[in-house]
């Protein structure tokens, strides 16, 4: 009776280690789906792409230059504006509000510049084509810098110009304020547009040229901007290298269980793939209008403001011959699929990204989740989405993995001169 009593409690004991052991065991997956979580690991992304448009993209003491106009306030109407006011690095160069706010209110969230190196387009609506022309949109822009072409000139003429020049060349003096008046550029100011229309062409030219280098020198800063490895990377590693116990720390089971989600019945990876987590290309997801805002129609707009920009790679200010501009000379440019479409940001460190969506609809990562598992009727064009039908708790799971894809921030400072 004895022997017996201790040989069933033995195999009770067998069988609750096996059941540990099954709900415990590293997840098991399918060589297309290792095939589908490599392309998403973070060691996947290439090296920088190349910018032909900026002949300084890559050049150190360009990105040092940048850097320093990054954060320099002076580049506003008010003193009190730069590019890191919306941009600032401690919120993973997102500024953590609805609508940007620089001079003024944007009626637009700021997109982080976080790997937009990798982007063909920039700003929600991609109505920007590099980097260089996506910095000087703010700049004269009302509600964001609010300054003007000359007021730059001026600025670098006056704090910068020796470190202009070792990069640029010569520097044209504008000291006299007859012919390069302190505020005047092509902006919705009328005063300042009738002073910039006073202005002649060679003069008008001279000042661009500067306004252009500027936005190269903090476009090379920002490719620098790369994100670095989370949990989920961490995972993939170990995956692929078949170490289950770094596996089994890196991701909890919720964690892995929105992994498979993420990458199958959610759907997300249609548009969230690739290192990035982000496949650069614009979607009607139905994102309702924010309060108090018009409905936006996103890239319908945008790539027409692309394809007439000042600033693009086909214009006189690109450093690339034609052949180098295959994404704006192939841009789609008409189709109902371009109404209320916009850009799917990156979404490592989403949770740290709050709010969301192009207007900062939703506040929490559970609205999100909540609009794609039950997505509304688009205000403007069709909306791309179909219900999920996901249960809560896989909800929950989703965003369990959601915030696994925090990592922190890698800025290569090895590829910085230092400042002159």
């Amino acid at each position: 009776m004895k022997r017996g009593f201790w040989i069933v409690g033995g195999i009770m004991l067998i069988a609750a280690a096996i059941a540990f052991w099954v709900a415990n065991r590293p997840a098991s997956w399918t060589e297309a789906e290792v095939a589908t979580l490599q392309s998403l690991w973070i060691e996947s992304l290439p090296p920088l792409p190349p910018d032909p448009s900026n002949a300084y993209a890559d050049d150190p003491q360009a990105a040092a230059f940048g850097q320093a106009l990054f954060f320099d306030t002076r580049l506003s109407s008010n003193g009190e504006v730069s590019c890191a006011t919306c941009h600032l690095s401690e919120k993973m160069f997102n500024d953590g509000l609805p609508l940007g706010q620089g001079v003024g209110t944007m009626d637009r969230r700021t997109m982080t510049i976080i790997g937009t190196a990798y982007s063909p387009w920039l700003f929600w609506d991609g109505r920007k084509d590099s980097q260089w022309a996506q910095a000087l949109g703010p700049m004269e822009s009302a509600v964001e810098h609010g300054g003007t072409r000359t007021q730059y000139a001026h600025l670098i003429d006056e704090q910068y110009r020796a470190q202009y020049e070792s990069i640029f060349g010569g520097l044209p003096d504008f000291s006299d304020r007859a012919r390069f008046p302190d505020a005047a550029g092509p902006v919705e100011d009328p005063s300042g547009r009738a002073a910039w229309e006073a202005m002649t062409p060679a003069d008008r030219e001279a000042v661009t040229q500067v306004y252009v280098n500027i936005g190269k020198a903090i476009a090379s800063y920002e490719r620098l901007i790369v994100p670095g490895p989370s949990r989920f990377d961490i995972y993939i590693e170990a995956l692929l290298t078949d170490d289950k116990e770094t596996m089994q720390s890196a991701l909890s089971k919720e964690e892995v269980a929105g992994l498979r989600l993420f990458i199958g019945r959610a759907e997300c990876i249609k548009c969230h793939n690739g290192p990035l987590f982000t496949n650069n290309d614009f979607h009607n997801t139905g994102v309702p209008a924010a309060k108090g805002l018009p409905a936006d129609d996103g890239r319908a707009s945008g790539v027409t403001e692309a394809l007439s920009d000042e600033f693009n790679c086909l214009s006189q200010w690109s450093d690339a011959g034609e052949n180098d501009c295959a994404d704006l000379r192939f841009a789609v440019s008409t189709g109902e699929q371009l109404v209320g479409a916009f850009k799917p940001p990156t979404l490592r460190n989403v949770a740290e990204s709050a709010p969301y969506m192009h207007a900062g609809q939703y506040a929490t990562l559970t609205e999100v989740l909540r609009h794609y598992n039950h997505p509304p009727l688009a205000p403007l064009g069709h909306s791309e989405l179909e219900p999920l039908g996901l249960t809560p708790n896989e909800l929950g799971q989703l965003e369990a993995f959601l915030r696994a894809l925090s990592g922190p921030l890698l800025v290569r400072p090895e590829l910085l001169a230092s400042p002159q």
